[in-house]
């Protein structure tokens, strides 16, 4: 799954960036997965705002929202996103693939705008803070040069990863299920954040698999773990969705999502960020993408959140 390793190698002040085609690729793929995880958001956000609030955290959830046009047309985006997300991953490690995903939260403002507001509202948009995450981020990979050491990881490894993602996961839930309106959008959000982070994780096992043999992929845990992980995640994002609005979800999934990628990267794969001096700007890159996700989260745009909860609920839209 890999291509030729084609080094560009770019020295500015006698500071050297060394990138291959695999990295180039692999961001390409990554910054089509945020695209269509974004407009899935937004779409799969219109739709579970119209479904009734006792059905949250119940099948009956799903079962509604499956007779719902948009809905239909949020998960056509979604495996759109998991075939562009499988490409990322199978050219660069999950530490460069899931960060980039942080520039969903501006990218899901913009598109809940043109489509509830039009237009002549994009001039309303936080575009300061837009641009601060944007450039933090990269920035802040170009600090980091992620960079991967194996493709497979153990199954000891795995089996002490999941113990602890479930003891995590069920704190966050618990917690959720206590508490009402944005607490809990953003309790169940970065439960949904760490469930897509682990999908990340058991798909790039999965795509080595895959790079073995065909036989390999099908007779081994990881690709059916994948499913399991995915469709738990997706079930936790709807009634995070519903619970409230995107400015209490989308955050805690997108950047809660890049910080638990990374630690599944470090720890399972052995992937590495530079050290040294290099974590400097790697921290400022870190409090300027918090402080531009907060100035976005503070947006009226964003904040807002009538033109999605006042439709009519209806069978099929």
């Amino acid at each position: 799954m890999s291509v030729q390793q084609l080094p560009l190698d770019v020295s500015v002040h006698q500071v050297h960036v060394h990138v291959t085609v695999d990295q180039l690729l692999c961001v390409i793929f990554a910054l089509l997965t945020a695209a269509s995880n974004a407009v899935a958001a937004v779409l799969q956000r219109k739709a579970a705002a119209q479904v009734p609030l006792e059905r949250s955290m119940h099948v009956s959830l799903i079962a509604d929202l499956m007779h719902r046009r948009v809905w239909l047309a949020g998960i056509a985006m979604v495996i759109v996103a998991a075939v562009a997300q499988a490409a990322a991953l199978a050219f660069g490690p999950i530490a460069l693939v899931q960060p980039i995903f942080i520039i969903e939260l501006p990218l899901t403002l913009l598109l809940s705008t043109l489509l509830f507001r039009g237009r002549d509202s994009l001039h309303l948009l936080p575009w300061r803070a837009i641009i601060i995450t944007t450039v933090a981020l990269g920035g802040g990979l170009a600090a980091a040069q992620p960079s991967g050491a194996i493709d497979s990881a153990r199954d000891t490894s795995w089996m002490i990863a999941l113990i602890v993602t479930a003891a995590f996961e069920a704190v966050l839930i618990g917690t959720a299920v206590g508490l009402r309106g944005e607490p809990r959008a953003a309790l169940l959000g970065l439960a949904a954040a760490c469930g897509y982070a682990l999908t990340a994780a058991l798909l790039k096992n999965a795509m080595a698999d895959l790079n073995v043999s065909v036989e390999k992929f099908f007779t081994s845990w990881h690709i059916y773990a994948v499913a399991v992980a995915g469709v738990g995640s997706l079930f936790l994002l709807q009634n995070a969705l519903q619970a409230g609005s995107l400015v209490a979800s989308q955050p805690m999934l997108t950047v809660g999502d890049a910080l638990i990628s990374i630690a599944y990267g470090v720890t399972l794969f052995g992937e590495v960020l530079r050290d040294g001096w290099w974590l400097v700007p790697q921290l400022i890159a870190l409090a300027a993408i918090i402080y531009g996700c907060v100035q976005i989260a503070k947006s009226p745009l964003a904040a807002e959140a009538s033109p999605l909860v006042t439709e009519v609920p209806s069978t099929v839209q």
